[in-house]
């Protein structure tokens, strides 16, 4: 055996055995496999389902994270971009394998049905998984698993690669929403905690393991390799980081908690955390610079199995910790008709106050915007230091649509949402027009081309896949005008006068998909009227003022057909909300609708101003152009035109006198 073989191969022995040692004493101390009062499921399920949600998590991390670091930091076509699919491959593998057992035993504890081949245990099997929520979960986990499988083993270009590390952590959303998750106050923050922690330990660990998986191959350029990981495990060293103290906030309540078993476990996660983050801090400062020397390259490398030792003990601690029940987590049942429908209690009424102190934070939110401005801060920055000059106003507009997106999704606007439909509708407003028109004006493209390093190795950074993304066929679609036109507008009817508003209600993923629409159609639609940033087609200026004419009298409309309505929309939500303050439900439509129909009219006028200002500004350039160029050429082209009109004059002369004669 080589000693590259010999490397890899402890490098799993390492990470399995850390693994299994930490989730078997946290079991022990959390009580994870202890039987439930009313029904025992055995031995074999209670330790089998930690087991496999910890294989699942692993090998889920091995899929993502390869994915990820191939598209980051290899070459397509080459063998290590390969190898990276292949451990991929078999990561989603092993998690479909994995996942199926882990739904099983769900099934078992839950139901806790003698096992047998017979057709009335196989037909509750199917109604768990085809009925109930957590059944649901599973199987839709386990088939993303076996679809990510074969896509990573078929499929081997940019585009293919892209689509299925996309397909791959929206396989983490599923059981996200399920777990302690689904029984906490602070449903929605733990939902999104969770995601955005396991997406983020996926991604580091999965390109530890990818790091090892390549050390020693003659077609790795083993110290850029390890940079650009570094820089991805940063990344999600913030986002696991960021998540794990809100999902902590949420299942402890008070600090008091600590000193649960759940508590401590997460203590010892906390320090394991750590103490990754302290170790790859050191070795990126100190190592990674002096990496093409044996001596660095030694100590590197045992360094990794120390970081994989302590990300085995994590992982273990994660998987007893899912099965611990937090001490939030015994709480009565709901109440109110309010806690039944959003899992928290009415809030006040909605007073001038509430304005400045109501929160309701939502970190998926709140991480995206924090990462938006620290990468368009440090892309200004790197241009200053170039020596390169960056409009201030640019700065401001992108900081002003950041700060106003944590806002609308964490503050008074997201804490009354879910009970007032005028304020969703504001929301909507703001996310669909106001808050594109600010990053637009950010021109975020732009500087993000010119900070950016331009890559020469043939892999794909950040600027690579920025003009991947501008220049692509569907960039060329959704951005042409009259589609983004179109999809902003018909997303109103569409999602107001169909079941997407109701689905966006109940469902947190459909909140979360509502958000993200709006703020993509609205950017697209904004963009491709205005704005610096690079579009494959823009039409001339009196074309864009209709289009915003046309997108003004269909909003007006929207918000009229809200008004008129005679019946309430989601009655079995805005209805049932038992508020004892503020507007009735279907005066607070009406105030919707208005909203929708006056205030919403507001950013497109200032959108339909800064383009007449922009032809303004356009008709000058091309004046002055036309100026200079008169200039240079002594009127060179006028007196030509003038030339040719006095031919054209003498020739008719010239005919005019042969008629005559």
């Amino acid at each position: 055996m080589s000693r590259s073989s010999a490397y890899r191969l402890t490098g799993v022995v390492i990470l399995l055995g850390a693994a299994a040692v930490a989730v078997v004493i946290a079991l022990l101390i959390g009580g994870g496999a202890k039987a439930p009062l009313l029904q025992d499921p055995g031995a074999f399920v209670l330790w089998g389902t930690p087991i496999a949600k910890l294989v699942m998590n692993i090998a889920a991390a091995a899929m993502l994270g390869s994915l990820v670091l191939a598209l980051f930091a290899l070459r397509s076509g080459e063998k290590s971009f390969d190898t990276a699919l292949n451990v991929a491959s078999i990561g989603a593998a092993v998690f479909t394998v994995a996942a199926g057992l882990a739904g099983f035993f769900a099934f078992m504890a839950a139901f806790n049905p003698q096992l047998s081949l017979e057709r009335e245990f196989g037909a509750q099997l199917g109604r768990f998984l085809l009925t109930l929520a957590i059944g649901q979960s599973w199987l839709i986990t386990t088939v993303l698993g076996a679809i990510i499988t074969v896509l990573a083993f078929a499929w081997r270009s940019w585009t293919a690669t892209l689509l299925t590390a996309i397909l791959a952590a929206a396989s983490f959303i599923p059981l996200a929403t399920q777990g302690h998750a689904g029984d906490l106050a602070g449903h929605n923050v733990a939902v999104n905690s969770i995601l955005l922690h396991t997406i983020g330990a996926a991604v580091w660990l999965g390109g530890l393991l990818l790091l090892i998986v390549l050390r020693g191959r003659p077609d790795v350029d083993t110290p850029r390799l390890v940079a650009r990981y570094s820089t991805l495990a940063i990344a999600a060293f913030v986002v696991v980081a960021i998540s794990g103290v809100a999902r902590s906030v949420v299942a402890l309540g008070d600090w008091s908690q600590l000193a649960t078993p759940y508590g401590a476990i997460l203590i010892a996660k906390v320090v394991l955390l750590g103490g990754m983050g302290l170790l790859g801090a050191w070795y990126r400062a100190r190592l990674i610079p002096k990496l093409d020397g044996e001596r660095a390259s030694r100590w590197f490398w045992m360094l990794v199995l120390c970081e994989v030792a302590l990300m085995g003990l994590a992982s273990g601690a994660a998987a007893a910790l899912a099965r611990t029940p937090p001490p939030t987590g015994e709480e009565s049942f709901a109440k109110t008709p309010a806690e039944v429908l959003t899992r928290t209690a009415l809030p006040p009424d909605f007073t001038i106050d509430r304005w400045f102190t109501s929160w309701d934070i939502d970190i998926l939110w709140l991480v995206a915007a924090g990462f938006g401005l620290f990468l368009y801060l440090a892309g200004v920055i790197r241009l200053h230091r170039r020596g390169d000059r960056w409009p201030i106003h640019r700065t401001v507009f992108w900081v002003l649509g950041m700060l106003m997106l944590v806002w609308v999704t964490g503050g008074p606007i997201n804490a009354y949402q879910e009970y007032l439909f005028s304020v969703h509708m504001l929301g909507h407003m703001m996310l669909s027009m106001a808050i594109p028109l600010l990053l637009v004006s950010g021109a975020p493209i732009t500087l993000a081309l010119r900070a950016i390093h331009k890559r020469d190795d043939g892999t794909r950074g950040g600027r690579e896949w920025i003009l991947w993304a501008v220049h692509s066929p569907f960039s060329r679609v959704v951005t042409h005008p009259f589609v983004a036109a179109g999809i902003f507008i018909f997303s109103l009817w569409a999602f107001y006068f169909t079941d997407l508003v109701r689905w966006s209600m109940y469902e947190h993923l459909g909140h979360e998909w509502m958000v993200a629409h709006f703020l993509i159609s609205g950017y697209l639609f904004v963009m491709s009227l205005v704005g610096a940033d690079p579009v494959p087609y823009r039409l001339p200026y009196p074309g864009r003022l209709i289009t915003l004419i046309a997108v003004m009298a269909m909003h007006a409309f929207f918000g009229m057909a809200i008004m008129m309505q005679e019946g309430l929309m989601v009655a079995d939500w805005f209805g049932s909300m038992g508020r004892d303050w503020g507007p009735t439900p279907m005066e607070d439509q009406y105030i919707g609708g208005g909203i929708a129909w006056s205030i919403g009219e507001i950013p497109t006028l200032i959108l339909a101003i800064t383009v007449a200002i922009q032809w303004s500004r356009n008709d000058t350039k091309l004046q002055r152009r036309t100026d200079r160029n008169a200039d240079r050429t002594g009127d060179a082209e006028l007196e030509e035109y003038n030339a040719k009109l006095a031919a054209m004059a003498e020739r008719d002369r010239r005919q005019a006198e042969r008629e005559r004669a």
